[in-house]
């Protein structure tokens, strides 16, 4: 996958969650499906959910 000149210059922070084992493999398989059949790169989709969350705590 080619990225494009914007986002080769988009600064990447790594986020660690401690969750249930099942909780991560579930997240795993819809992430994958997510990436797969929307034809999506990973870091859209990861920064698709984080804001998703903040969005629905209010922050």
């Amino acid at each position: 996958m080619t990225s494009s000149p914007e986002e080769s210059t988009v600064v990447l922070a790594e986020l660690r969650l401690k969750i249930h084992a099942d909780l991560h493999r579930a997240f795993q398989r819809c992430s994958w499906i997510i990436i797969n059949e929307g034809d999506r790169n990973q870091i859209d989709v990861m920064n698709e959910m984080v804001e998703d969350f903040l969005r629905k705590h209010g922050c």
